[in-house]
C-alpha cells in the first residue's frame, strides 16, 4: 500500500486540477490528494511561519529632497489561495506532486517583489512626500508605513508583522540637517545671531582629512 501525504500545521497546502485555473486549500491533518493519473494536477506548499524580506529603492521627501531607503520586513502569508493568484508560478504542474517538503523561503523571492515590495513601494513613496527629513519620526513613520502596506497587502493574503526603515542620506543632506537642528537650539536661547556666524565660520572652515599610509617596504638582501 502507497503512503498517504498530510497536511501539516507548519504548511498550506494548495491543490490545483485544472492547471491552476481553481485552487483549493488542503487543511491541517487532511491527506493530500495524489495527482499522477491528472495531467494538469498542480499543488504548492506555502510555509506557515513568518519569513523576511527587503526592499531598497530611492525616494522623495517633503521639499524634494531625495534619500535611499531600506526597509527590512518580516511577513507572513494569512490567505494563501488569495495569494496564489498573485503569484501562480509557485505552483508546477505535476512537478513533485506528492512530496511533502514546503517550498524553501527563497523561491518567494519573486513574489516578495511582484506582491509585497511593489505595495511598499507605492504607498512609501506617496507617504514620504509629505514627511520632512529634519523632523521625522522614525518610529511614528515606521508604524504609518506599516498599516498603510497593510491594507494593501492584505487582500492579497500578505501581512506585515514588522518593518525597519533606514534613510541613506547624501554628505550634503546630513549637513543641512545638522546645521537645521544647531540654528533651532541657537533660537530656542534667542541666539539666532551668534548661531548663524558660527554656522558661516563653520561652512568656510578647511576639511582636513588624514590618511595613514603605510611606509614602502625595504628591499630585502636577496633583492640588493
Amino acid at each position: 500500500m502507497s503512503s498517504c501525504n498530510y497536511a501539516k500545521s507548519n504548511q498550506q497546502v494548495l491543490v490545483s486540477n485544472d492547471c491552476g485555473m481553481e485552487w483549493s486549500k488542503i487543511a491541517a491533518g487532511d491527506a493530500v490528494p495524489k495527482g499522477t493519473m491528472n495531467p494538469c494536477y498542480m499543488k504548492v506548499v506555502i510555509p506557515n511561519f513568518p519569513m523576511q524580506g527587503d526592499s531598497r529603492f530611492i525616494t522623495n521627501l517633503k521639499d524634494r529632497v531625495r534619500a535611499s531607503v531600506h526597509i527590512d520586513y518580516d511577513y507572513s502569508i494569512i490567505d494563501p489561495l488569495a495569494f496564489i493568484r498573485q503569484a501562480k508560478y509557485l505552483g508546477k504542474a505535476n512537478a513533485n506532486a506528492d512530496s511533502n517538503e514546503a517550498l524553501s523561503p527563497t523561491a518567494f523571492e519573486g513574489a516578495e517583489n511582484m506582491v509585497i515590495d511593489k505595495r511598499i513601494r507605492d504607498v512609501s513613496k506617496a507617504l514620504f512626500l509629505t514627511e520632512d527629513i529634519v523632523e521625522l519620526d522614525q518610529a511614528e513613520i515606521e508604524n504609518s508605513l506599516l498599516t498603510q502596506a497593510n491594507k494593501a497587502l492584505e487582500p492579497l493574503g500578505v501581512h506585515l508583522n514588522f518593518i525597519t526603515l533606514t534613510f541613506d542620506l547624501d554628505e550634503q543632506t546630513r549637513q543641512a540637517i545638522d546645521i537645521s537642528t544647531a540654528m533651532k537650539i541657537y533660537e530656542s536661547r534667542n541666539l539666532t545671531e551668534v548661531g548663524k556666524q558660527v554656522m558661516i565660520q563653520r561652512a568656510g572652515a578647511t576639511k582636513i582629512t588624514v590618511e595613514n599610509q603605510a611606509p614602502p617596504a625595504l628591499p630585502s638582501k636577496e633583492e640588493e
